[in-house]
C-alpha cells in the first residue's frame, strides 16, 4: 500500500513550476495527469485516479500545505511499434488536488485496486484543530 507522507518545503522544480505557471507560461514536459476525481462524504475527503498497469508501490503520495500530490511512473513496452491509434499515456505522471481544510494523516488510507487508486483521508473535527492550538 503506498504510505502518505507530509512533505515540508518546497523543492527547487516545485518552486519553478509554480512561478511559471503564475506568470502564464507553459512549461513543456512530458509529465501528464491521469483522470482524477476528488469529492468529499461527511467523513473524509475522497481522491481516485485512474491508472492502470501499475502496482501499489509504483506511487509516490504526498500532502503538502493542503494539498495532495501523486506522481508516478507508468512503464512503456520497449519494442518499437508502428501506431494506427495512441491514446494510453506512459511515462512519468502527476496530478494535485487542493484540500479545503487539514485531514488526519494518521487515519488516511490508500488503495490501488482494478486500475484506481483510491485516497481517502479523514476529515479533522473543527474541535481537534482548536485544541492543538
Amino acid at each position: 500500500m503506498p504510505s502518505i507522507v507530509r512533505k515540508s518545503g518546497a523543492t527547487l522544480v516545485e518552486v519553478r513550476r509554480e512561478i511559471l505557471h503564475t506568470v502564464s507560461w507553459q512549461a513543456r514536459s512530458n509529465v501528464w495527469s491521469p483522470p482524477t476525481d476528488s469529492y468529499e462524504t461527511e467523513a473524509a475527503y475522497i481522491i481516485r485516479v485512474e491508472i492502470a498497469g501499475m502496482q501499489e508501490d509504483d506511487f509516490e503520495v504526498l500532502i503538502e500545505n493542503n494539498r495532495l500530490l501523486i506522481s508516478g511512473v507508468r512503464p512503456d513496452f520497449s519494442e518499437r511499434r508502428a501506431y494506427y491509434q495512441m491514446e494510453i499515456h506512459f511515462g512519468k505522471f502527476a496530478t494535485a488536488v487542493e484540500l479545503p481544510q487539514p485531514v488526519n494523516l494518521e487515519e488516511s488510507a490508500a488503495e490501488y485496486k482494478d486500475g484506481f487508486l483510491t485516497i481517502k483521508l479523514p476529515k479533522i473535527n473543527p474541535n481537534q484543530i482548536k485544541g492543538k492550538e
